[in-house]
């Protein structure tokens, strides 16, 4: 039977349902939780989370993706009683955002311990949780090449992807032939890859996401939201139509639709910042299917970006 783990445990892939493939409860840069201007008490981001994630489920969601690495504010027990409470499947992950995310202990680490510590998050437990994760986190540190430590997480993620079965997803497809070449190098199908964040503001143009796709990878247009129309927008925002056109340019009418995620990258209870005002993962319903549907999409390729895709990218493969 096809399985996927996610913090209450394994579930069969087909009852995922809708998925978000890139979200997060709450994200914040190492240390934010001991910034006191922005501090929030356990209540006050469960009082946040709730209504969003309950609203996510009342709509049609049934799987939140959380992508929140290592190091950035991921609280595992708060995933379970937030899943328990609102009845979506929500997926930890382990890894890194990207290298300069990684605290001197993980940083100064050699491929080999970083492979061991995916494995175990997979197959033992995150922390004393006892909550597996269900995708491997990787990403490009800010400069747009890829360091020497990002280098040695994504070899590291290829191998214990191979040993876990579970699935990789990026932060930024940048700089994505070194990637590739990693991945080829340890033999990791490049399909049990989502090359994330292809569609934000600030790296679109710098993305060779067609190029990914031939090369047997998934793509990740999961920005969606961040437009240049919000009332203050982030300096990733990009025009709300400039991205739907680059989404649909990509799928050609079909022809790369099985290749295809899509997400909003949202910030339930952002830690140590403000956040983005306006902006939940629930643009997907209120915005981004209404939008898809009125540029011809019909029922069967909905399902397929945001049903069947994700079902089987995020299926352990062992």
């Amino acid at each position: 039977m096809s399985r996927v783990n996610t913090v209450l445990g394994p579930v069969p892939a087909e009852e995922l349902g809708f998925v978000a493939i890139h979200e997060h409860i709450g994200y914040g840069m190492p240390g934010s939780e001991l910034d006191t201007q922005w501090w929030k008490t356990p209540e006050q981001r469960y009082e946040e989370t709730v209504p969003k994630l309950r609203r996510f489920h009342e709509l049609g969601g049934g799987t939140f993706v959380d992508a929140t690495g290592i190091c950035n504010g991921r609280d595992v027990d708060h995933y379970k009683s937030l899943s328990a409470k609102t009845g979506v499947h929500i997926v930890a992950c382990t890894g890194f955002v990207g290298g300069d995310t990684a605290l001197p202990h993980f940083a100064r680490a050699d491929v080999d311990y970083l492979t061991r510590q995916f494995v175990h998050e997979t197959t033992v437990g995150i922390g004393d949780t006892g909550s597996l994760a269900g995708v491997i986190k990787v990403g490009v540190s800010r400069g747009g090449r890829m360091t020497d430590l990002d280098k040695r997480i994504y070899r590291a993620a290829a191998r214990a992807a191979l040993r876990t079965g579970v699935p990789i997803l990026t932060h930024l497809a940048i700089d994505a032939e070194n990637a590739v070449a990693i991945f080829d190098e340890e033999q990791l199908p490049l399909d049990r890859v989502l090359f994330g964040h292809v569609d934000d503001g600030v790296n679109a143009d710098k993305t060779r996401d067609v190029w990914i796709a031939e090369q047997g990878g998934r793509i990740g247009f999961d920005t969606f939201g961040y437009e240049t129309e919000l009332p203050d927008p982030p300096f990733w925002a990009r025009p709300r139509k400039e991205r739907l056109d680059h989404f649909l340019r990509f799928i050609d009418n079909g022809r790369r639709i099985g290749q295809v995620l899509a997400s909003a990258d949202a910030n339930c209870s952002p830690l140590g910042w403000p956040g983005v005002k306006g902006h939940t993962v629930n643009y997907l319903f209120d915005d981004l299917l209404p939008d898809l549907r009125a540029a011809g999409l019909d029922e069967a390729a909905i399902q397929t970006i945001f049903v069947g895709n994700p079902a089987d990218f995020l299926t352990i493969q062992k």
